[in-house]
């Protein structure tokens, strides 16, 4: 079941794989234990921040395989899923950084200190302002299937594309032109469940979730003066059938951040924790365990 919060008058929900009672709060384990020694459950918290134009429900297989000792949290962002758009009235302009606000403040209203941040594509650009606004409370990087610099002149052409084709024809006609490229070859091949699955998910968020989250995106700033002051361990995940992003963008990354490791999904697209979910589990896994003592 969704939980749920408010942050200025919006309702915020969000997907808990471990809820603690409203109130109390959640100790970050020692590197190496993961109960912290006390026995008292999840000590450790790991946020994954969904792509576009999906939703927190993309999370599922992730949310069914956490490990012993770690916390999952898959919050909507505004206007996706369950999650209130952005507040009518609102004067400034969309940025990144909103995301990123509200995902601090779930980690308030949970009153977590640290937790590991993850996100996949847009999820990702989500991740680096969370990094830029608050790297202390940042205590490990997930980077899938994103990139780090800004959108290009043809790349924001494109994103205006987009914005009059959601007018035009609303949400649908935005999944209908994304999806061909949202999912790899052997997925549309041998996975029609898959695809049904990611048009659900993304005809379920609103008409101003989608609006904002495309002018955010067209408008991010350059993560790459990031890359090579990051300091917490970083896992790099790229899919070999990903026209979105390909695997180069990855390894661009892993080259600029120190000690970052890099994994290499078989037989997925730009939504490799959906198209291979075993696989992804997997390398998150080996990651929590070999890199933050979980």
């Amino acid at each position: 079941m969704p939980e749920q919060f408010r942050v200025h008058d919006r309702t915020v929900t969000y997907l808990d794989s471990a809820p603690w009672p409203s109130g109390v709060a959640q100790r970050v384990a020692p590197v190496g234990l993961a109960d912290g020694g006390q026995g008292a459950g999840p000590q450790n918290t790991l946020v994954l921040i969904h792509a576009f134009p999906m939703n927190a429900d993309m999370w599922e297989a992730q949310l069914d395989a956490v490990p012993a000792g770690w916390r999952y949290l898959a919050p909507d962002l505004r206007g996706f899923g369950r999650s209130d758009p952005d507040q009518a009235n609102g004067t400034a302009a969309p940025s990144l950084d909103d995301y990123a606000r509200d995902i601090l403040a779930l980690l308030d209203h949970l009153r977590v200190d640290r937790a590991v941040i993850a996100g996949l594509s847009m999820g990702g650009y989500a991740a680096f302002a969370v990094l830029r606004l608050a790297p202390m409370r940042v205590r490990g990087l997930v980077l899938a299937n994103t990139r780090a610099e800004a959108d290009s002149e043809e790349a924001r052409k494109g994103r205006t594309d987009m914005l009059d084709l959601l007018a035009g024809g609303g949400v649908a006609a935005v999944v209908d032109q994304m999806l061909p490229r949202l999912l790899g070859e052997t997925s549309h091949a041998e996975r029609p469940a898959i695809v049904r699955r990611v048009r659900a998910f993304a005809l379920a968020n609103s008409a101003e979730g989608v609006r904002g989250a495309i002018v955010r995106m067209m408008n991010r700033r350059d993560a790459t003066p990031l890359l090579p002051g990051i300091q917490c361990p970083t896992l790099v995940i790229a899919s070999d059938e990903d026209a979105v992003t390909p695997a180069d963008r990855a390894r661009e990354m892993l080259a600029a951040i120190p000690g970052a490791q890099l994994s290499t999904i078989a037989g997925a697209g730009h939504l490799s924790n959906l198209e291979q979910p075993g696989d992804f589990n997997l390398a998150l896994r080996h990651f929590l365990s070999q890199r933050l003592g979980g």
